[in-house]
């Protein structure tokens, strides 16, 4: 596998969607994930815009908009593809998400989640909001979404009603896919109250086994779901553009010392196995802080408030 990224003729990258420049580096040349641990392309190119700092897949290797917005996406994953099954493999992750956002109080608020699919946060924290906008291309989950008493939209220009009205919107590993982060960006600011917020979190562009765990966690970290790469930098360049400006970020570790080692020692994954030698919790910690403290984890997470306010 190596060796195919010289076999592979240069692909053209047009102007950043976000900024416009036409001056993109390579940073990656090789096969990327699609799907699965193991399903890989055939080599593909990540640049690094010399505008404002974002990292893009080529275009050949990305999905278009319309792969999100049916079952294909979920079935790629090796996931079910209707509500019951979204719910049932995403409810445990909201803890996390809750935790980020921290003792912010929703009572009485409108909030809308921006790519909710079936609605996992949103069950955890409608009850409390006055109005609850469930945004989401895809129509499997529109039903189960209504029934739940939420007022459903495929995309938040189709919102937009309630320009200037909602106090939290939520995105959570939305911007990464979508073809322009700017224009995504922008519709969800035009949603927001002037001191209105937005969490929202996507894969750390600088996440630690990139470089400890070299090229065969890097053929994983890259995929062809995710078009775009970020890190606080870059983020705040492209909400910068979209008339946002970034309040805070945090860092989240998701995977313990073991999946590193598994990574560094077979490069392959691990997730939650943990290793009879690392069996520690405490060891667990202290590498999750510690990536966590350096800006080096696997997830970023930014609150973003308007700049006009």
């Amino acid at each position: 596998m190596p060796g195919l990224a010289a076999e592979r003729t240069n692909p053209v990258f047009e102007a950043c969607a976000i900024c416009g420049s036409e001056d993109w580096n390579p940073v990656y040349q090789g096969p990327v994930r699609d799907g699965r641990f193991g399903s890989l392309t055939a080599p593909s190119v990540v640049a690094r815009c010399g505008g404002c700092g974002v990292d893009r897949l080529d275009e050949e290797n990305c999905r278009d908009e319309d792969f999100y917005s049916s079952e294909d996406y979920r079935k790629s994953l090796g996931q079910g593809s209707d509500t019951a099954a979204f719910l049932a493999g995403h409810d445990t992750q909201q803890a996390e998400r809750l935790k980020v956002l921290g003792p912010v109080s929703l009572r009485s608020c409108k909030i809308a989640d921006v790519g909710c699919a079936g609605g996992s946060f949103l069950d955890q924290v409608a009850d409390l909001a006055a109005e609850v906008l469930a945004i989401e291309p895809g129509s499997a989950y529109h039903d189960s979404l209504r029934q739940r008493g939420f007022a459903v939209y495929p995309f938040a220009t189709e919102a937009r009603d309630h320009a200037g009205s909602v106090d939290w919107a939520f995105s959570f590993d939305v911007i990464e896919h979508v073809s322009d982060p700017k224009r995504f960006l922008t519709d969800i600011a035009e949603l927001l109250k002037p001191v209105g917020r937005l969490l929202l979190s996507t894969p750390n562009r600088d996440d630690g086994l990139l470089n400890l765990a070299g090229e065969a966690y890097r053929r994983f970290f890259y995929r062809v779901h995710h078009r775009w790469y970020f890190d606080a930098q870059a983020l705040t360049a492209v909400a910068g553009q979209a008339g946002l400006m970034v309040e805070r970020v945090d860092y989240v570790q998701r995977y313990g010392i073991s999946n590193a080692v598994t990574w560094m020692r077979e490069g392959r994954p691990s997730g939650d196995q943990v290793l009879a030698e690392l069996d520690n919790p405490a060891l667990d910690r202290v590498w999750q802080d510690h990536l966590e403290q350096s800006g080096r984890a696997d997830r970023l997470y930014a609150v973003l408030r308007r700049s006009d306010t």
